[in-house]
């Protein structure tokens, strides 16, 4: 594999392929040819993982999931095609979640099946097979903090600003 390493479950994958995907996407100054690597790498792997997880406490379960690798990737590639301008989006477990000014952007965002949480005046996208099992509401930090959070696209925004000085 040249660009996915170390994936041991689907989250991992998915947290990785986004990583890269905000590197190597045409959009965001990648090209097509590693794009299609990149994706050609993630279908792979996706086959080889898709059954195993971890949960919130580290340990390692086995479950077969319905979402296939194309879901996934193609709320990816759209996410980064809207060039949505002051708007975050955030992987926080197999959740991705959008927050900051996404108004302009309400029906794009509809139209990816994204729900809208007005507890926490963001966005999201769960995994299609998701349920609720609890009546528990945690803050946007208290699941940061249970499931893990990386911020695509403020770390594009990051990584421009350091180019630029």
């Amino acid at each position: 594999m040249k660009y996915i390493k170390n994936a041991e479950t689907l989250e991992e994958l998915k947290k990785i392929y986004k990583k890269l995907a905000l590197k190597l996407h045409p959009d965001c100054g990648g090209s097509d040819e590693e794009m299609k690597i990149l994706n050609n790498e993630y279908d792979i792997l996706f086959e080889k993982l898709k059954m195993y997880h971890k949960n919130k406490e580290g340990e390692s379960y086995t479950k077969d999931t319905k979402e296939t690798p194309e879901q996934f990737k193609d709320i990816i590639n759209k996410l980064f095609s809207l060039k949505m301008k002051d708007v975050s989006i955030e992987i926080v477990g197999s959740f991705i979640w959008l927050t900051g000014n996404t108004k302009p952007y309400k029906q794009e965002i509809k139209d990816m099946n994204f729900r809208y949480s007005p507890k926490k005046y963001a966005w999201y996208k769960a995994p299609n097979d998701y349920k609720k099992r609890s009546y528990k509401n945690y803050d946007m930090d208290t699941i940061r903090g249970m499931y893990g959070s990386q911020k695509v696209k403020e770390e594009k925004q990051e990584k421009q600003y350091l180019k630029a000085n």
